[in-house]
């Protein structure tokens, strides 16, 4: 059995002992039932010679593919809260279409970007418990150098996620 065809079945890097060869076999979707994500149809392009900006990537590590179409809210920490700067909803790449922050919009600060994990996988027909384990995530950084590019890649799945400053 290969990697591709164990995150095919939703199982990621799991290792199945004792499993038959074949058991896994990826069945059609039910009539009616969203599609699953696609993979990556085109390569990402170089950030090279680009404006410091902040720029962030979803990654669904349950299905394998990039994480198009989940919404995320961006918000700035001003006191003891944070304020919301903009909604944004995730492309194809699992990208965003422009930057988070760009030009003007990008300052110093205490920054979260609130992932709508629960939403995106009920999208995709995922079988969820209820509660679901992760709903909404908050993931909380902090930008000091207004001169550098930031860039997070988000790793997710139903139960877990990670990110790092990307390059």
């Amino acid at each position: 059995m290969t990697r591709r065809s164990l995150v095919g079945a939703g199982l990621g890097g799991a290792v199945m002992a004792g499993t038959a060869p074949g058991a896994l076999a990826q069945t059609s979707p039910a009539p009616g039932a969203p599609p699953k994500p696609g993979t990556l149809t085109t390569a990402p392009s170089s950030q090279m010679g680009l404006s410091p900006r902040l720029t962030m990537h979803a990654i669904d590590n349950f299905h394998g593919t990039p994480g198009a179409g989940m919404a995320c809210d961006l918000s700035i920490r001003e006191g003891d809260t944070y304020r919301l700067i903009k909604t944004v909803t995730t492309a194809p790449t699992g990208r965003t279409a422009e930057p988070l922050l760009v030009d003007d919009a990008f300052k110093a600060g205490r920054y979260e970007l609130l992932m709508h994990f629960e939403a995106y996988f009920r999208a995709l027909d995922v079988k969820l418990p209820t509660p679901n384990f992760l709903g909404l995530v908050p993931v909380r950084f902090v930008i000091r150098d207004v001169g550098q590019r930031h860039h997070l890649p988000i790793l997710f799945s139903p139960w877990g996620y990670s990110y790092y400053r990307g390059s």
